[in-house]
């Protein structure tokens, strides 16, 4: 008389051994590329924080503050066209 195992099959085996070897492949992969990637990307020094924000133009803070001043005031009408031009122009000049 012949015993049969109770354990999986052949087949059933293989699959077993070919998904933990995928695992163990896929693993050593990410680590080898993050390990890589590392070694390959020069250090980069800190970026100091600027001091002011960047303004369009490279115009400073207190310029960009004069130009709003001048435009409340041409838009309130204290200022004619030609004196918005002539202050702006002073401004940006």
């Amino acid at each position: 008389m012949i015993r049969r195992r109770s354990g999986p099959s052949l087949l059933g085996r293989a699959a077993g051994t070919a998904a933990r070897t995928a695992v163990i492949a896929g693993t050593a992969t990410a680590v080898s590329n993050k390990v890589a990637g590392r070694s390959n990307q020069p250090a980069q020094p800190a970026q100091p924080a600027p001091a002011e924000p960047q303004t369009p133009a490279g115009l400073s803070g207190e310029a960009m503050n004069q130009l709003k001043q001048l435009a409340e005031l041409h838009s309130s009408g204290i200022l004619t066209d030609e004196e918005f031009a002539t202050q702006k122009a002073r401004i940006l000049g």
